[in-house]
């Protein structure tokens, strides 16, 4: 470990998961923790069990690339996945504020600062900022994630949990989020992205921040974990990933998440619009209860209803221009 120089600031404890880095990438990444200009930080990474790089190899480009704060690397025993690591790191770190960090973006100097300064001034529980998108190269291709990815809408303030059960604007590697709501809001829903599922746990308790300028530079590359449909490869896996998925999601939240009984409400309604969908989308009827919850989600709710009947060769056209961000 190095030092550090003791402020009166909240200590911001940056939470990484690595899995297989390409180590150019992770250098990057490295070196952009290690130029942040807030004053109090700690890291700590955990390699989930990387079968080809070596956990060797990781430590040292560590040691290479932080010197300005304290910083504690493990390899867990057995793969977690993701969310499982960054699970494990949020119950064994200690701080006053969790920054999730992934292997392969790179955070302007300023980004904890800003969004430790905006929690403060606004009592948000947690608080995530817009990025630049740069490409495998590192080259700047857009300057909002919001022109990438046209259905992402940024929200502020209070009451936002309903939204957040379906549809995420919190990307984790721009979020800041008090350390208290994070331990509590282990275990994580499996069915969730960490992200996702810290965003509507802290957004059901209080308010959830937004900041409108970028504050890192978010890397898309053939292999991101949250690319849009991913995991859609046909008919078939569009039904398991896009609505058994969800499904399995709501029933969860239903039985584990301390909820108001507003959204409570909300969840009986979204398993009974699920369930349809799950019947429409296996022919075997339930539509008018899909399309009366449409409210929920218009596109899937409608598209469902056509794509079901056509080959899979079609079915696969749609979802190409819905990677492309044409729908």
């Amino acid at each position: 470990m190095s030092g550090c120089t003791e402020t009166g600031k909240p200590l911001i404890s940056i939470l990484m998961a690595v899995y297989e880095p390409r180590m150019d990438w992770l250098s990057i990444q490295l070196q952009s923790l290690n130029a942040q200009t807030y004053p109090r930080l700690r890291l700590y990474i955990r390699d989930d069990c990387s079968p080809t790089v070596p956990f060797e190899q990781i430590q040292s480009c560590v040691q290479d690339c932080i010197s300005a704060f304290p910083y504690e690397i493990r390899r867990n025993e057995e793969n977690l996945g993701s969310n499982g690591t960054f699970e494990q790191l949020t119950r064994e770190t200690e701080g006053d504020l969790f920054a999730y960090c992934d292997q392969d973006d790179e955070w302007l100097p300023e980004k904890l600062t800003v969004l430790q300064a905006a929690m403060e001034e606004s009592g948000a529980l947690l608080a995530c900022s817009d990025m630049y998108i740069m490409d495998a190269d590192g080259q700047v291709t857009a300057d909002s994630i919001t022109k990438v990815r046209r259905h992402h809408v940024f929200h502020s303030g209070t009451g936002l949990a309903e939204g957040l059960l379906i549809t995420n604007f919190v990307t984790g590697c721009t979020m800041l989020v008090s350390a208290r709501e994070a331990k509590s809001a282990a275990p994580f829903c499996p069915y969730m992205v960490h992200d996702h599922y810290l965003a509507l746990w802290c957004a059901e308790k209080g308010t959830v921040l937004s900041l409108p300028q970028p504050l890192i530079r978010y890397r898309i590359h053939g292999g991101n974990q949250t690319g849009l449909m991913a995991g859609v490869h046909d008919k078939a896996s569009y039904g398991r990933v896009r609505i058994d998925a969800v499904l399995k999601r709501m029933e969860w939240l239903h039985a584990n998440l301390p909820c108001s009984e507003e959204l409570c409400r909300t969840l009986d309604e979204m398993i009974v619009w699920l369930d349809a969908r799950q019947r429409n989308w296996n022919h075997h009827g339930c539509a008018r209860l899909v399309w009366k919850y449409r409210c929920f989600s218009m596109l899937p709710s409608i598209s469902e209803m056509i794509l079901k009947n056509v080959p899979d060769s079609w079915f696969m056209n749609a979802i190409s221009l819905v990677r492309k961000n044409h729908i």
